[in-house]
């Protein structure tokens, strides 16, 4: 497989280290505006090097953001190469037309590291979801509003403690709007959604609550009762065919499954028909976590798959 990496942040190097590592990938373009002299492949800073390579069968997409990301894809796509990426905002609004791109082409487009870091969530939803009716998504699947929340409860300090400790420990970015506002969640849940029932639920459908205005003496009152705050992000697919989905915080008894997800960890649940609740926990972000999904993502590809999990 010859691959051409998008972007060479946190995620992208350690996706170039563990490409490096195996025979059957070759990592042979490198699109960054920083990357060291030394790297076994040729750097560009124009998009249309990777394009007019022919050896080039996979473009991996880890810039993040909406632009040039959205043009990259799409233009690798009608290029007839497939795309992995790890860009939950681009995925979340293009989703359909991504699809659609996709499946037209007959090339494969997949972005399991897209909701859930390094858990292989969306994989294993979209197996699922082939064989039994997924009838609700859930779960805490922010980190970030994870840590916060659960330093608050912890160790009893404020939301803006908790924010800082968890910007100077990395958790959070200096500008952390989209975790504690729930646009991050939202838009992992739209995509969940979208493979789980096969809809395409769009962001602003969606109802969103973050969890700047919980405060420490809610917290504390609660941990008194026995209840722990989550910030959930939640979709169910009802008997008439619609769906209803919303992020907010949520109580849930401290012997709950979700009160003990600890730190920046996330737990996302499925229920369906005949396997019933199926709940996955571990690393939602993080360097080495996130690109081994992407890496997993590749050798699915190289394997032979369909053009995208589900098919409009």
């Amino acid at each position: 497989m010859g691959v051409a990496l998008l972007g060479y942040g946190t995620v992208g190097k350690a996706f170039f280290e563990m490409a490096s590592e195996r025979k059957d990938i070759k990592v042979k373009w490198l699109l960054a505006l920083n990357a060291p002299d030394e790297i076994d492949c040729t750097v560009t800073d124009d998009f249309d090097d990777i394009i007019n390579d022919p050896e080039v069968d996979t473009v991996v997409e880890l810039i993040g953001g909406l632009h040039p990301a959205y043009e990259y894809v799409k233009k690798a796509l009608h290029a007839g190469k497939n795309v992995v990426t790890a860009n939950k905002w681009l995925m979340a609004i293009y989703y359909r037309e991504l699809v659609q791109t996709a499946w037209g082409n007959g090339t494969a487009l997949r972005c399991t590291a897209a909701a859930g870091g390094g858990i292989p969530w969306l994989h294993s939803l979209a197996r699922i979801s082939e064989t039994d009716k997924v009838s609700r998504v859930w779960g805490i699947m922010n980190g970030t509003s994870n840590y916060i929340l659960s330093a608050m409860t912890s160790q009893g300090v404020s939301y803006e403690d908790a924010l800082a400790e968890a910007q100077r420990l990395g958790y959070a970015e200096v500008d952390p709007t989209a975790d504690v506002e729930g646009y991050d969640a939202r838009r992992k849940l739209v995509i969940s959604a979208n493979i789980a029932f096969g809809c395409c639920l769009r962001e602003e459908e969606v109802p969103c609550q973050g969890i700047t205005q919980i405060t420490s003496s809610q917290v504390s009152e609660n941990k008194f009762k026995g209840k722990v705050f989550k910030l959930i992000a939640h979709a169910e697919q009802k008997a008439d065919g619609s769906v209803s989905a919303a992020v907010e915080p949520l109580l849930f008894d401290s012997n709950e499954q979700e009160a003990n997800v600890k730190g920046a960890d996330n737990m996302i649940a499925l229920e369906a028909e005949r396997v019933g609740i199926q709940a996955f926990f571990g690393a939602g972000a993080g360097g080495y976590p996130t690109a081994s999904n992407v890496l997993a993502d590749c050798i699915e590809i190289s394997q032979g798959c369909e053009p995208f999990y589900v098919k409009l």
